[in-house]
């Protein structure tokens, strides 16, 4: 009986490590705009962390980014809010994207890699990758217990939070080294969400 018993906590633990890492890697698969008309992200890389990591479209983990055989680590101040990205989206290169997922960046304490969050866009700071335009989403939780500043849109982050905008835009001009990313302009709440629908497919996205 006990042989049994042990036989069956081992079974009910290894079905439960597989089920979550099942669920953590289908929420690629979310919809980037929920039926009630809010935008889904998928965090990657907590708040307050330096590690790189990314989801592998192969695998569907979350892994850290190798760099020279190693796990990536950003030389610069850590993340200063939560980076992840917008599921069912593809900047499609032929169209001028990037080949990947729509970037996002939501300001709100340190959510763990692999959260699936919904979100309310409040801007759009586009920056040059070497030649390309890149884009990210910015954003606070849709759940109020979540937010730690409160804006209704980019006019109201632009004044109330000026300071902060000028913290993430420093840090993504410097995060790859001096010189390597360039400012080319921030823009409302309308245009982020114009962006996430221009870049919107279907139930699954190869970043």
């Amino acid at each position: 009986m006990s042989d049994n018993l042990n036989l069956f906590l081992v079974v009910f633990l290894l079905s439960t490590i597989i089920s979550c890492q099942s669920s953590q890697g289908d929420v690629y698969r979310a919809p980037a705009i929920t039926e009630a008309g809010a935008i889904n992200a998928v965090i990657e890389i907590p708040a307050g962390t330096n590690q790189k990591i990314e989801f592998n479209t192969e695998n569907k983990r979350f892994e850290s980014d190798q760099k020279d055989g190693k796990d990536r680590v950003i030389d610069f101040l850590p993340y200063p809010a939560n980076y992840g990205f917008i599921p069912s989206t593809m900047m499609d290169q032929e169209r001028g994207g990037d080949g990947d997922a729509l970037d996002v960046l939501v300001i709100a304490s340190a959510q763990p890699t692999g959260t699936l969050l919904a979100i309310r866009p409040i801007g759009v700071l586009n920056l040059i990758d070497d030649g390309e335009i890149d884009t990210k989403i910015i954003a606070i939780p849709v759940d109020s217990s979540l937010q730690i500043i409160q804006v209704d849109g980019f006019e109201d982050f632009l004044i109330k939070y000026n300071a902060g905008m000028r913290i993430i835009e420093t840090w993504f001009l410097n995060y790859k080294g001096l010189g390597r990313t360039k400012l080319k302009g921030w823009e409302n709440e309308q245009h982020a969400l114009m962006q996430i629908k221009k870049w919107q497919v279907g139930e699954s996205v190869e970043q």
